[in-house]
């Protein structure tokens, strides 16, 4: 470390410059000057251009060699001179040399505090900064000046510090400074206080561009988009014009209320007065069509820019992924790096959705260790939620899990991410384990992201009761009305079996965009309400809402759900001819399913036939399915074929075509089907069925014989069965996929997962509450008819939700009409 010292002599001066041998030519004039000067050798009046030397010290060395200069030279006693050395140590990251060298300044002026203060903010630290003020003022014996309070201000890290240093303002009588003024905005709004930061605003008595921009840019980081709009409208109103600062403030306003037209209007503001090529003002413009998804407009936007930063590749490139068109985003991170620009976290960000949108198994190991490489994944958390979703995604989930684990830092979306990801890939239970662990961290505040994480997992195991503990805080944090957390609430309820709370609630919360209707359409086709999913769409197309393709994918399964076949055609055609949609495979899934529940099998295969693309598996599993039902064998072995040659690995079809053959008694084509799946390593998922008693979730496998009351439940079994006997009920033997004798056949049925969770839920429930079961693949027709009879029985409504739909039966009636 330097020490200051008193001028040395001309021959100290020379042994001291000979040890520091600086590497820049111009230390190397300056020096050899100073050394001249101080001999009594050269010109009197020659000396060293500190200024020049200053502007030369681009890097942490050279500062410091000028620093022992300065020492030697004894310049470093002039209080301007050290200022502007703590200044330029502060200007290449190195604030500890800046708070040594304002240490050892004697007799600091209020320039030299203002500059330590603004070092520390400079560099993030803002306790420090906040810190350096108190000192400042206890200890200087000096008063701030209007300079001080805009760094401070923005280190303001609690409002208690902010409400003192307001108090300071006013007694200095610096409110209306309009630096000092727009800086107490900014703070009272980034503590969400805008109703504060307007009043001060208000009674301003001059208000420049500045001021205008500090309010707009206090709304928006407080979530007020539509006040920020109209305090623009106001602005122009008293005539002041806008410049880049305002544009680049007011754009994102528009992306969030979704306001083509002012942000259109904003745009050509932009071009008419020139500020269109503005760096800033471009890159919010492309962000801003992005997300108003008009990627189109933002390439436009790009293609005329004269510069452009790293910042303007990653908006392009974000904003074609953001908008599901991976190729084209792909294609400007390969244009990036041809034209030199090296990528960044944030590039790397939307490289990783890319890649998981191409589900591009392999490129996704290659970006994971491109981030590693640089050690980002360490470093910012939000690149490395980026990796777990990547993950998550492709549905590698083990990865996820492990780069989640080993996250030095987990913030909230790091938990919804690991949320998400085991629900969207059909691992409910892991969901809500995950979830139950995150409550355990205190320092973890859920949010909306949260809640819309894990109502899907809590729909999908029929949790209603934790689903309406959510719906509860949802409630207390005042986030009902949120879209996207009460479509998610509508689901939870719809597939929960309580249609009527989810109207009450779809009813109660905003529905200008189709995203609730599409929930609750869904809803009601899943409980077989065909009728009444073509009402509500109705209803949504009076009110003036714009179906999507997710609209009429609901539709299209309620009507074959329904058996509403001519009003499913309608849809298709209104689709495409009015709605201008272009179907995409699962509407065509649909219309096959639509065709084939109703038998009309020939129909449902020309359909295949004339689509105009190629069908994936999940049309021919719709065909086969349907030839499952309706018992045609060899339409069945033809879409079997065409599934096994597009889908070899999905275990679901070999079941079918296995249960195919065995309906029909044809137990060599069983056995066929069956050594094919063995071969191939593929193996029958287990059915099981879940009911809640006593906010607990019980799962039962079928022929499960390890519950603590599996006796109870057997018992219980056979006295049903006996008094469903006496009323008609005769066991169908055809849905046991076994060749075994009769006896046997009829313990099979017995020991199916529904039956055990019902007979559990009666012997462990008050007599004639309803009971609801959730059940992972389809209800067999066998135990269809039995529940049929329990529920006349034991005078139950029992309500089972399969893999396809909810049956309420009630009075020995199922609410599907025997059409599943």
């Amino acid at each position: 470390m330097f020490r200051l010292v008193p001028r040395c002599k001309g021959r100290c001066i020379s042994k001291v410059f000979s040890l520091l041998q600086p590497r820049s030519p111009l230390f190397s004039t300056a020096i050899n000057s100073l050394q001249v000067t101080s001999l009594g050798v050269g010109n009197e009046n020659r000396g060293i251009d500190f200024d020049v030397l200053f502007q030369s010290c681009t890097k942490l060395h050279l500062v410091k060699h000028l620093h022992a200069l300065l020492v030697v030279s004894g310049k470093i006693q002039s209080i301007f001179i050290a200022t502007k050395l703590v200044n330029r140590y502060a200007n290449l990251g190195d604030v500890s040399f800046s708070r040594y060298t304002f240490d050892h300044i004697s007799n600091k002026n209020v320039y030299t505090w203002n500059s330590m203060v603004s070092a520390y903010v400079h560099s993030g630290r803002f306790q420090e900064a906040i810190d350096c003020f108190y000192q400042f003022l206890l200890t200087s014996g000096l008063l701030p000046d209007f300079y001080t309070f805009p760094p401070v201000l923005k280190a303001c890290r609690n409002l208690f510090d902010g409400k003192n240093i307001h108090c300071l303002v006013l007694k200095l009588g610096f409110e209306w400074d309009v630096f000092v003024a727009a800086s107490l905005l900014h703070m009272y709004c980034r503590f969400g206080l805008a109703g504060v930061a307007r009043k001060l605003f208000d009674d301003m008595p001059f208000r420049d561009r500045g001021s205008w921009n500090a309010m707009i840019s206090g709304y928006c980081q407080s979530g007020n988009a539509a006040e920020a709009l109209d305090v623009l409208h106001e602005m122009r109103l008293e005539g002041v014009n806008m410049d880049p600062v305002t544009i680049a403030s007011i754009l994102p306003v528009c992306a969030q209320l979704d306001d083509t037209v002012s942000g259109m209007l904003i745009h050509l503001y932009a071009i008419k007065h020139g500020l269109e090529f503005d760096l800033f003002v471009s890159n919010n413009l492309i962000n801003m069509y992005s997300k108003f998804g008009i990627p189109g407009h933002a390439l436009r936007v790009f293609d005329k820019m004269i510069v452009r930063d790293i910042v303007s590749w990653n908006s392009i490139i974000s904003a074609y992924e953001q908008n599901n068109d991976p190729i084209h985003a792909y294609g400007f991170f390969n244009e990036m790096q041809r034209f030199g620009v090296q990528p960044d976290s944030l590039t790397l960000v939307s490289l990783a959705s890319i890649v998981a949108q191409l589900n591009d198994h392999q490129s996704s190991k290659s970006v994971h260790g491109f981030i590693m490489r640089r050690g980002w994944l360490m470093e910012d958390v939000v690149i490395g939620n980026a990796v777990v979703d990547m993950y998550a995604k492709l549905g590698v989930l083990g990865s996820a899990c492990a780069v989640f684990e080993g996250l030095p830092v987990k913030d909230v979306i790091s938990w919804n991410t690991m949320i998400t990801g085991y629900a969207q890939n059909g691992h409910a239970s892991e969901a809500i384990e995950v979830y139950q662990t995150m409550e355990e961290c205190t320092e973890i505040i859920p949010n909306q992201g949260t809640w819309v994480s894990i109502l899907p997992a809590y729909s999908h195991v029929g949790a209603l009761r934790q689903g309406m503990k959510i719906h509860g805080q949802v409630i207390k944090d005042r986030l009902y009305l949120d879209v996207f957390v009460g479509t998610c609430l509508v689901d939870m309820y719809g597939k929960c079996g309580r249609l009527d709370d989810a109207m009450s609630l779809f009813y109660q919360m905003p529905r200008r965009n189709s995203v609730p209707w599409n929930a609750i359409i869904s809803c009601h086709g899943v409980h077989g309400n065909g009728d009444k999913a073509l009402k509500l769409f109705r209803e949504m197309l009076d009110e003036g809402v714009k179906p999507d393709h997710i609209t009429f994918v609901s539709l299209l399964s309620a009507c074959s759900h329904s058996g509403l076949v001519n009003e499913g055609q309608r849809c298709f055609h209104m689709m495409q001819e009015e709605c201008g949609i272009k179907p995409h495979l699962k509407h065509y899934g649909c219309m096959v399913d639509l065709f084939g529940r109703a038998g009309q099998l020939e129909k449902a295969y020309n359909f295949i036939i004339n689509m105009p693309i190629r069908p994936d598996s999940s049309v021919w599993g719709a065909l086969l399915g349907a030839c499952r039902k309706h018992g045609n064998i060899e339409l069945g072995v033809y879409a079997s074929d065409r599934l096994f040659e597009l889908d070899s690995k999905n275990v679901g079809y070999y079941v079918l075509m296995s249960n195919m053959y065995a309906n029909v008694g044809k137990w060599k084509g069983v056995e066929k089907v069956r050594s094919l799946a063995r071969d191939r390593g593929l193996k029958k998922t287990p059915g099981w069925s879940t009911i809640e008693v006593n906010n607990k979730i019980e799962v039962f496998y079928t022929g499960n014989q390890t519950h603590p009351k599996c006796e109870e439940i057997y018992n219980e079994l056979r006295i049903l069965t006996a008094r469903m006997k006496t009323l008609g009920y005769v066991p169908d033997y055809s849905f046991v996929l076994q060749d075994v004798e009769d006896d046997e056949k009829e313990h099979i049925l017995l020991s199916h997962s529904e039956r055990l969770a019902i007979a559990y839920a009666i012997i462990s429930t008050p007599p004639k509450s309803p009971i609801r079961i959730f059940k992972n693949l389809r209800v067999c027709g066998d135990c269809h008819n039995a529940t049929k009879f329990i529920s006349r029985i034991t005078e139950r409504e029992i309500i089972v939700r399969d893999s396809n739909r909810f049956h309420h039966f009630k009075d020995g009636i199922c609410s599907c009409g025997d059409y599943w």
